[in-house]
């Protein structure tokens, strides 16, 4: 058959795999029209037309429009122009599947109630700037007025989240949670209570010098040995680490240790050892990029309850 010869409908569906009624649908557009018709009415189809209409069927296959399909195969648009515009078509809807699997991950993973369900979906929609004033409304609410002060700079940068311009999926998800965990009232206002308590310290001090070394630091220190060592928390054995840790805490409160200064520390290590903590470490990390952090849940757990034993009647 020479590049002449046209051809029946019926020889361009087997050429390209198309059906018969899919071809007429093309051509009752002037997708692809015909050249011409036999004396019984049947459409000819030049040669031509086995390349159109690939064409055509792989635009379709990627979501393309039949209108934008139509100006490319007329050549009024480039096949590149198209799919750099399509590409980015195609961007926005994979962030928005990715946004829905995160909301029904977290749902299933954590048993939202439809109201938090609502909440999630609601914040996982924000645009850039939107999520950029989430955060810093968050942030806002932990430091206050003294995230102002050059001390809290380098905290208050350690706890923002920065979600990339193309997430993975397991960002996503992490970006998810995070927003609502953030937009959790108890957890700012504890959260709120740990920065009060520097900056109370640092009144103390007169407000010269960075915060002293922070207590749950001495509690990694001096507890760890004794958890990996099986120390029972309500034994003797732990006396002498809640006897330095008190002491530690003491010297912050610029007091003098006793039972008054034993409960502010177990408040302290009580807020210190919230599991939602743990957990916003654990998303940022995700969100940022960041290596896994160390969970200080266990030491903490520890210490916790070897104050409380000498603490409370």
């Amino acid at each position: 058959m020479d590049g002449d010869t046209l051809l029946s409908i019926g020889e361009l569906a087997r050429r390209t795999g198309l059906t018969v009624r899919t071809i007429r649908f093309y051509s009752d557009r002037g997708i692809v029209a015909p050249t011409d018709r036999s004396p019984a009415g049947y459409r000819r189809y030049h040669p031509d037309a086995v390349e159109r209409l690939r064409l055509v069927r792989t635009l379709r296959d990627l979501d393309v429009d039949l209108p934008t399909v139509r100006r490319v195969v007329d050549r009024e648009l480039t096949l590149p122009e198209v799919a750099a515009t399509h590409a980015e078509a195609l961007a926005v809807r994979i962030r928005v599947l990715r946004l829905r699997q995160a909301v029904l991950t977290v749902v299933a993973e954590h048993g939202l109630t439809a109201e938090e369900t609502d909440l999630m979906h609601t914040l996982t929609q924000l645009s850039e700037d939107e999520r950029g004033r989430l955060t810093e409304d968050f942030l806002d609410a932990v430091f206050g007025g003294a995230g102002e002060l050059p001390v809290f700079a380098a905290a208050r940068r350690s706890l923002t989240p920065e979600i990339p311009d193309s997430p993975g999926a397991e960002q996503v998800r992490a970006w998810a949670e995070w927003a609502g965990l953030a937009a959790d009232p108890d957890f700012r206002a504890s959260m709120r209570r740990t920065v009060e308590d520097h900056t109370a310290e640092l009144a103390r001090r007169g407000n010269t010098a960075g915060p002293r070394r922070d207590v749950v630091a001495v509690v990694r220190e001096r507890a760890a040995p004794a958890l990996a060592a099986g120390v029972d928390p309500a034994s003797h054995r732990a006396d002498a680490v809640v006897a330095a840790v008190a002491a530690h805490h003491a010297r912050t409160l610029g007091r003098a240790d006793g039972p008054e200064v034993r409960r502010l520390l177990l408040d302290r290590l009580e807020r210190a050892g919230d599991p939602r903590r743990d957990r916003y470490a654990q998303l940022l990390a995700v969100i940022n990029g960041w290596p896994a952090p160390e969970s200080l849940a266990p030491v903490l757990d520890w210490a916790v309850r070897a104050v409380r034993a000498r603490t409370e009647p």
